[in-house]
């Protein structure tokens, strides 16, 4: 997900000479083209996440188009205050770009995990947020800066990731179908909708059971009600926690539209995580590695299923 960011930045700052990179010193072996290539549009501005953001603030007070990059933690958590008085409240279009979303940073600990991060995005007001799922999503979401600059949260996975599908199919909005399938929908969001797409081949090769549909923006929610309120159930899938997140914003979604729908939410749950590892050992303490997703989506099946 990080090449397609840099390479929709790159398009984008060919063409409009006011698109600026900020980064927090790191990005080494992702960003340094862009630097070479537009040097009076990027600045590292060091260890120091909380100056970057106001410094993305100014920049845009004055017509730039600011994209702050960081590991995901640091260019929210740390930098909340900022985010929130100096880009949220005034309205200005900065993008904040966080990399390493869920435990993508697993082995360095819980000061790497970025898992309350869209709850904490979504109170802001005006604060419009994606996680997409895929680079081809990446490339999407990058358009929709493009086209419509406002305060933004780009949530992003690390790198390598494949893509869902080989051509889009049933796109609507920002709604994408995976698997077209029975009356059980999977909801997922940002790079375990792939998990998920792998754990659902695994259980309904058929596609049978289980339809799939990724949500790569989340405010606003970019879910069509008539499309999702016939399902009989919904799962939600999301490596954040299960408070704030995608599943959330689902019952939201439903509450405001006066619907009532059996809604299962998967994610990370409420409690201290301590533990340390690879990526795929934390997914499978918070129940989200590919096994542990193809028993509980084994589970809803067995229960709500055909």
């Amino acid at each position: 997900m990080r090449d397609a960011f840099i390479n929709s930045l790159t398009r984008m700052a060919e063409v409009d000479k006011d698109v600026f990179l900020l980064v927090g010193d790191l990005g080494f072996g992702v960003v340094e083209t862009f630097e070479k290539n537009f040097p009076g549009q990027y600045l590292n501005a060091g260890v120091a996440e909380q100056n970057m953001a106001g410094m993305a603030a100014g920049l845009a007070s004055q017509g730039f188009k600011p994209f702050i990059y960081s590991i995901a933690n640091f260019p929210t958590f740390r930098c909340l205050e900022q985010i929130r008085n100096d880009i949220a409240h005034t309205g200005l279009p900065v993008v904040i770009v966080s990399v390493g979303a869920g435990f993508s940073y697993g082995n360095l600990g819980y000061s790497h995990y970025a898992l309350e991060d869209i709850a904490i995005m979504r109170a802001l007001p005006g604060m419009r947020v994606l996680s997409p799922g895929d680079p081809q999503e990446v490339a999407d979401c990058m358009r929709l800066i493009q086209e419509d600059p406002k305060p933004t949260y780009l949530r992003l996975g690390k790198n390598g990731e494949s893509s869902l599908i080989e051509s889009v199919t049933g796109v609507t909005g920002f709604q994408r179908r995976i698997r077209k399938g029975g009356q059980i929908l999977v909801l997922a969001t940002g790079s375990i909708a792939k998990t998920v797409d792998d754990a659902l081949e695994v259980i309904d090769p058929d596609q049978e059971i289980f339809s799939l549909e990724t949500v790569p923006q989340l405010k606003p929610l970019g879910l069509e009600f008539e499309r999702v309120s016939n399902f009989r159930t919904i799962v939600t899938v999301e490596e954040h926690s299960v408070i704030g997140g995608l599943g959330s914003a689902v019952l939201e979604f439903f509450n405001d539209h006066n619907h009532s729908v059996k809604t299962l939410l998967l994610g990370v749950p409420d409690a201290v995580i301590s533990n340390q590892g690879s990526s795929e050992y934390m997914r499978s303490l918070a129940g989200l590695s590919q096994g542990e997703l193809e028993r509980r989506l084994g589970d809803v099946a067995y229960k709500h299923g055909k």
